[in-house]
């Protein structure tokens, strides 16, 4: 999938391309990172055709990628949905990982929980982006809690038989609709069967952006409250020692991601293009009104008209859409083009050549 990247011209007279992390972990280039033959491998020269090479190639592009992901987690929540259940899942990436989805599939009864990722099956439903990476995996933890509270205990109103539930189900044939209005006839208000409850339970797609409206308030009340501020409570000497651990072990790892995306721009970069990683999380958006930078959420929707799901959003929420792709991997915004701007900040009107004339 392509970055998009953003050019710019530095004073050496070479050009500098910016990658966005969240939009190259597809790469195949980063699957499978260039590694020299007869390097030492387990303490021999491999070659490239053996399994030693390929299974350390392999382990190094994981290794890659943890670290390029490092760079943006908890700043992006991407969700897919199921064309076919409408099945919801979220993702800190904007590719799916089999083992993450699966874990948030449960299981409804005979064939409700796939055997593997499909990933003709699961399409892009819409994006969330933070400013502040705590406030990101708060809300992530709270999306995934919501939605298996959800499934695992439904509402009554959602597993009960209605009017507009018979009335989608009733089979178009004459014969089988008078049978059908037999057996249902005097069942409404009962619990629907198994297989249906089943069927209404992993419907998720409305549910799952009421979530999103109903998860951004109660963060609004929770950044009001100090959260994600840096400032803790009274901590014991045991919890205190604890955390400095913890620090310590954070920053060696963010050295080691760091000198492993360096050495990554290094074998991208030529004499001629000089290729960054870097977090564009810094991009402006024009007219949006000045906020605190850890307030602002940006949602990108597959379809706009979902929105509508939730009943109110909050202020603090800026709605666009997501690019027209044929990939599985999650696009970016959409970009306008052709567009002029008539209007901007103060909406003060644009002067025209005969007016300044």
């Amino acid at each position: 999938m392509a970055s998009q990247p953003v050019q710019t011209k530095t004073l050496k007279g070479t050009f500098e391309k910016i990658l966005d992390p969240t939009k190259i972990g597809t790469w195949n280039i980063i699957r499978r990172p260039p590694i020299e033959n007869h390097s030492v491998i387990q303490g021999k020269p491999r070659e490239q055709n053996s399994n030693a090479f390929k299974t350390h190639q392999y382990k190094e592009g994981v290794r890659l990628r943890k670290a390029i992901n490092a760079l943006t987690h908890g700043k992006n929540i991407f969700v897919y949905h199921n064309i076919r259940t409408n099945q919801v899942v979220y993702s800190l990436t904007r590719y799916l990982e089999k083992t993450n989805v699966l874990k948030q599939l449960l299981y409804h009864g005979k064939k409700t929980v796939p055997a593997t990722l499909r990933k003709d099956m699961w399409v892009p439903y819409f994006s969330v982006h933070f400013n502040d990476s705590k406030i990101g995996l708060r809300a992530y933890h709270l999306l995934r809690e919501f939605s298996m509270q959800r499934q695992l205990d439904p509402p009554r109103e959602m597993i009960t038989i209605t009017e507009k539930f018979l009335s989608q189900k009733r089979p178009r044939s004459p014969k089988e609709a008078e049978e059908f209005d037999e057996k249902y006839n005097d069942k409404i208000g009962w619990l629907m069967e198994k297989k249906d409850r089943a069927r209404a339970v992993m419907d998720q797609k409305a549910t799952s952006v009421a979530d999103v409206s109903a998860v951004l308030a109660i963060q609004e009340q929770e950044i009001q409250d100090g959260f994600a501020d840096g400032k803790r409570g009274y901590l014991t000497r045991g919890a205190r020692r604890r955390r400095r651990a913890a620090r310590k072990k954070e920053e060696a790892k963010q050295v080691g991601h760091a000198e492993r995306i360096a050495n990554f721009e290094a074998t991208l970069s030529t004499d001629k293009v000089a290729y960054k990683i870097q977090d564009p999380a810094n991009e402006s958006t024009e007219g949006a009104p000045v906020r605190s930078p850890t307030d602002m959420v940006k949602i990108l929707w597959n379809d706009l008209h979902n929105a509508r799901w939730a009943e109110t959003w909050p202020e603090r929420v800026l709605h666009g859409e997501l690019d027209l792709s044929r990939d599985h991997v999650m696009p970016g915004a959409k970009p306008i083009y052709g567009v002029e701007i008539l209007a901007d900040k103060q909406f003060k009107e644009k002067k025209t050549e005969e007016a300044t004339a």
